[in-house]
């Protein structure tokens, strides 16, 4: 991109600041921190369908440019997941249930669906394995793009209010064979991240964020 920085706001600015860092002459460089190459894009919920053709128009320059680049939506890897293991069936099982809940009692069906989905979510052998799984794979199959590979992960608002991404990107940890991951962060920064604008802000962020 050759848009100057300083004529940008919001969303173009963290896009356009992304793709430079990316793009360095010496490689792509998101992060200082050895072994932890994760950043975050982070937009207001209310551009969700903006940051995505702002992000496609990125993948495609970088394709152009020889990089391999994986999209993931996370909200899709849960799916899978829990469809492999409950089946059809047991999934629809679990949709009337949780339906029938909700009628009587909106928190707690929350509070159970929650319970639920941690199991698909949460620790190293939850989303994070899927995600660590898929690179993996992506990787062995662009070996000729080793410098030139990146990840996103989007998608994440549609797993509101279920998901933690900062445990997310500590469980990925080493598992990223050190490509540059970036996470689509649809929220706010006030005083730490504040999760589609909802949550509490959480200050436990390791990562470079671009707003």
């Amino acid at each position: 991109m050759t848009a100057d920085l300083f004529t940008l706001q919001g969303l173009d600015s963290a896009v356009v600041a992304l793709e430079g860092d990316l793009l360095k002459p010496g490689g792509p460089s998101i992060s200082t921190m050895r072994n932890h190459n994760f950043a975050i894009l982070l937009y207001l919920p209310r551009e969700e369908y903006r940051l995505r053709q702002r992000v496609r128009q990125m993948v495609h320059h970088l394709e152009g440019e020889g990089w391999a680049v994986l999209s993931l939506a996370l909200h899709e890897l849960v799916f899978e997941r829990m469809s492999a293991k409950l089946g059809a069936e047991g999934l629809q099982k679990l949709i009337d249930f949780e339906k029938r809940l909700f009628a009587m009692s909106p928190e707690r069906a929350l509070k159970d669906l929650q319970q639920k989905l941690a199991e698909y979510i949460d620790g190293p052998e939850g989303l994070a394995k899927d995600v660590a799984d898929r690179i993996a794979a992506f990787r062995a199959a662009h070996p000729d793009a080793e410098n030139r590979t990146l990840v996103l992960l989007g998608r994440a608002g549609a797993l509101y209010p279920f998901f933690r991404s900062s445990a997310l990107l500590k469980q990925l940890g080493d598992r990223t064979l050190n490509t540059p991951v970036v996470l689509l962060y649809p929220g706010e920064q006030n005083d730490g991240l504040s999760f589609m604008q909802q949550l509490v802000p959480d200050r436990d962020y390791r990562p470079r964020i671009y707003a």
